[in-house]
């Protein structure tokens, strides 16, 4: 049985955001609009935006103000503009047609070169929830979304945090973070959204070391 599915991100991540435990490990997220998107490019110099539905890192577009200089990537294509309008408006135009969410960006630890991050599978079998994979995703050279659809390379989550970070005894460290973080959202998850029986959760590294949860999906691939 798939249980409940639940599309929207936006709704998710107000509900890991209730738990402020929870909510640290999350970035900074809002609704796309035009003002959001200014204000956050300025506080962070880089955001991804995503549609509040779907998957498989589909119209998944990053964005960069740097030296007062705006850019967006699409894919592995990007463009550069002088203003921030006129960087919004050719934004409009490739975004696909759906509602946004905009995420604050976070450098992630690399492989390589390559960023890499993390999905965790779990689901419900008679009444308890059982972890059925941990693994690694590496972005294709030249992309920054590292979805397996679009040519990322599967590593497992032992081999992935051990490549990336080198600091003796930080890859168990981490997939015990991850695990324990991943436990405490399932709590949140199950009371806000009665019926889901399996979750995905990706998580991302940044170069510090900290620990982040992107999205949470009911209907993992």
């Amino acid at each position: 049985m798939a249980g409940r599915q639940l599309a929207n991100k936006w709704l998710k991540t107000e509900a890991l955001l209730s738990n402020a435990d929870v909510a640290a490990h999350i970035p900074q997220t809002r609704l796309y609009s035009a003002e959001s998107l200014r204000s956050m490019l300025h506080l962070f110099g880089m955001v991804v935006i995503k549609p509040l539905r779907g998957g498989g890192g589909y119209g998944v577009i990053k964005v960069a103000w740097t030296r007062g200089l705006y850019s967006f990537t699409y894919n592995s294509a990007q463009k550069s503009f002088r203003s921030f309008e006129a960087m919004f408006q050719a934004l409009n135009r490739v975004k696909v047609g759906r509602k946004y969410m905009i995420q604050q960006g976070i450098h992630l630890a690399r492989i390589a070169g390559r960023p890499i991050d993390y999905r965790v599978k779990v689901a419900k079998q008679n009444g308890s929830w059982i972890y059925r994979s941990m693994v690694g995703r590496l972005a294709r050279p030249g992309l920054f979304v590292t979805n397996l659809c679009k040519g990322g390379t599967l590593l497992t989550a032992k081999q992935g945090l051990g490549l990336s970070l080198r600091r003796k005894g930080a890859a168990r460290q981490k997939r015990q973070e991850m695990r324990n973080l991943t436990n405490t959202c399932i709590g949140i998850l199950e009371s806000a959204f009665p019926g889901i029986e399996q979750l995905g959760f990706d998580y991302g590294i940044d170069r510090g070391g900290r620990l982040w949860i992107f999205e949470v999906n009911t209907r993992p691939q």
